[in-house]
């Protein structure tokens, strides 16, 4: 749409006989005559002008009584006899009238597909709109760039899936397998999917799609690693099956839960392409877990009930490192490879030095401040892509000629064949129009532009904060009511923790923070809070096997143990998603590549915050409690959502 979307109802020669002013609001509509064929339908406010109007067409001879609608006709500049020679005239349609229409109901017909009247009656109801419409937010993708990025961004992918398949099946073997399987029906449907819906694909919601199968990764890498700790304690391929399968699932849900959660919050305050981003992994949580958590569990149950499975080395366990049953070992028995590892104890040194990096983020901040993109401060940005190497130099030069001088020049690309060029002030049409047509003819491509208002600026910060906030108190709530509340303070102050990391981040390297920026934070907020979610739903089952704790030692061993036998899961999973980000930020489009370093970054800060603050932040809480009590902690009847065992 223009930005005037000025509606004009005209003559063959051009005269003005009706506009947007004399169709009633949302007036138009898409619908079938009565040989099933696709017409427009308008609602007018004057039946009698209509008429009067239509009484003069009529009286035409033919060829010359046509009712011409036009959208943003431009006096002296367009032209009936002019556009009806083209083969895609400006006007929208030129109806015949052969009678007086005294009526406020008319109907436009002509060879139109059903598209084309969706499309017509939507342009009628915006020129028909009373005022006259203001652009405050715009984005034109040049041909070259869009299809590079594309190309580049779904290589990336590729290369990223294949990787996490090979890992999946040389470290889990048959399970791996499974999953094998089943991410490629996930994939499939998420596309499915996207298809039915007619949804915009966008470089993000590529993004999105690709982290998506490293989510469902999760989800079979959680069930392969309880089902690997039932062999090891003796139990056979059958009854491991089933015991893992049901121990796993409620940290799966809650993951899953609350990652849908930080997503729908995205898609509530998010603009177009975080929408579409956030639209892509709500598709791909709902899809995996019909895939990665029911599909995966049926192919693997038919197998294992089949009886031709029964070895444990198809699960990755060496016979070496399986106990009998008969030797009464329990899963908080199991040796892990993080033995040495003393997490509580250490607790305080966690402390100083989350302390230190926020103390030193905090003076990086005030001293950098943020390189906030136009979607922040408003202004234009405009990306222009060349074959050959670019220098600021030789840009600012260039469009120093052109009259669209700047000093914020910023190179990018793997050998600096892109520019990109801010400006403080919004560029008007005209002035873009000649931007892109003069920088096609110097570097042989349409540049991308950007540009937003100050009013959507301050909108989209304002979005911004309120989609963190409540993304959080929802988080927090989940966690208070799901588990306990000591648990939800200890999610919640781990996930500051790192959303504050990456800003500090982000303000140090100068890295533009725009609304992509937001749309990792919010991903890495669903990560960090399903790896907390994970270690604490360990945690409670192994305080469950407790009736009374009455030395704070037992306790910390409790943390200890659960932090090492999670400790696996947690590595493998981020190692899985780190592949793939590591992917998207070698292989990827530069638009994502921000993005990339993100998600990158918050990956690390949230399998440290969700081990080393998390936990450490409920075990302090935890002796607090036992300190006013009796000493003694003591377990609560309190039943649980999809479990009947009571916790501590």
């Amino acid at each position: 749409m223009s930005t005037s979307a000025n509606l004009t109802f005209r003559d063959v020669d051009d005269n003005l006989l009706l506009d947007g002013d004399d169709l009633k609001g949302n007036g138009a509509s898409d619908s079938f005559d009565q040989q099933n064929r696709p017409i427009v339908s308008l609602t007018l406010k004057d039946a009698k002008k209509f008429a009067d109007i239509t009484s003069e067409i009529a009286a035409k001879p033919a060829g010359q009584n046509l009712l011409v609608v036009w959208l943003d006709f431009e006096e002296g500049v367009d032209s009936y006899k002019a556009e009806s020679q083209k083969a895609n005239p400006r006007y929208e349609s030129a109806a015949a009238v052969s009678q007086t229409l005294n009526t406020t109901d008319v109907m436009i017909s002509g060879n139109f597909t059903v598209e084309e009247t969706k499309n017509l009656a939507g342009i009628l109801n915006a020129g028909a709109l009373p005022v006259k419409l203001q652009e405050t937010y715009s984005t034109s993708v040049g041909a070259q760039f869009g299809d590079q990025a594309l190309k580049s961004t779904v290589f990336a992918g590729i290369v990223g899936v294949v990787i996490i398949f090979l890992f999946m099946l040389f470290y889990y073997r048959l399970p791996g397998f499974i999953s094998i399987i089943t991410l490629c029906i996930f994939t499939f449907l998420v596309l499915v999917v996207f298809d039915w819906i007619n949804a915009v694909l966008t470089l993000p919601g590529i993004a999105a799609i690709v982290l998506g199968i490293g989510m469902a990764v999760d989800a079979n890498i959680l069930a392969a690693e309880r089902i690997r700790e039932e062999l090891r304690v003796g139990h056979s391929v059958k009854q491991a099956f089933q015991i893992g399968s049901k121990q796993s699932l409620s940290a799966i849900i809650d993951a899953q839960l609350t990652t849908l959660l930080a997503a729908a919050v995205l898609f509530q305050f998010g603009t177009s392409s975080v929408k579409g981003f956030a639209t892509t992994l709500i598709i791909s949580i709902l899809l995996s877990f019909l895939t990665a958590v029911w599909g995966s569990r049926v192919l693997l149950g038919l197998l294992v009930n089949s009886g031709y499975v029964n070895n444990p080395a198809l699960f990755g366990i060496a016979k070496s490192k399986q106990h009998s049953l008969d030797e009464n070992i329990g899963t908080l028995d199991l040796s892990t490879k993080f033995d040495r590892f003393d997490f509580v104890h250490n607790r305080k040194k966690f402390y100083t030095f989350s302390l230190a990096i926020l103390v030193a983020g905090l003076v990086v901040l005030g001293i950098f401040r943020l390189n906030l993109g136009i979607d922040f401060s408003s202004g234009t940005r405009v990306q222009i892509e060349a074959d050959q190497t670019l220098s600021k130099e030789e840009v600012s030069k260039y469009i120093d000629s052109i009259g669209f001088s700047s000093e914020d020049i910023v190179l990018s690309g793997e050998k600096s064949t892109s520019a990109v060029i801010r400006y403080k002030d919004d560029l008007s049409q005209d002035e873009i129009l000649k931007f892109k047509k003069d920088a096609e003819e110097k570097y042989g491509h349409e540049p991308t532009v950007s540009t937003v208002s100050a009013t959507v600026g301050k909108e989209l910060v304002k979005n911004a904060i309120k989609a963190l906030a409540l993304a959080a108190l929802g988080i927090i709530i989940y966690v208070a009511v799901r588990f306990e509340w000591r648990m939800g303070v200890g999610a919640i102050v781990s996930l500051l923790h790192d959303v504050f990391l990456i800003v500090a981040v982000f303000s140090f390297m100068r890295l533009e923070v725009d609304i992509t920026f937001i749309a990792a934070v919010l991903t890495i907020v669903g990560y960090s809070i399903n790896d907390t979610i994970v270690t604490f739903d360990r945690m409670r089952e192994n305080l469950n096997q407790y009736e009374t704790i009455k030395d704070r030692e037992v306790l910390a061993n409790i943390v200890n143990k659960s932090l090492r036998q999670t400790m696996g899961r947690s590595v493998n999973t981020v190692l899985t998603v780190i592949i793939v980000v590591v992917a998207l930020l070698i292989f990827g489009a530069p638009s994502i590549q921000n993005f990339s370093i993100a998600l990158l970054i918050g990956l690390f800060t949230g399998m440290y915050s969700s081990i080393c603050i998390a936990a450490q932040i409920w075990y302090s809480l935890k002796i607090r409690e036992m300190k006013k009590s009796d000493g003694q902690l003591h377990k609560k009847e309190k039943k649980q959502w999809g479990t009947d065992e009571p916790t501590v």
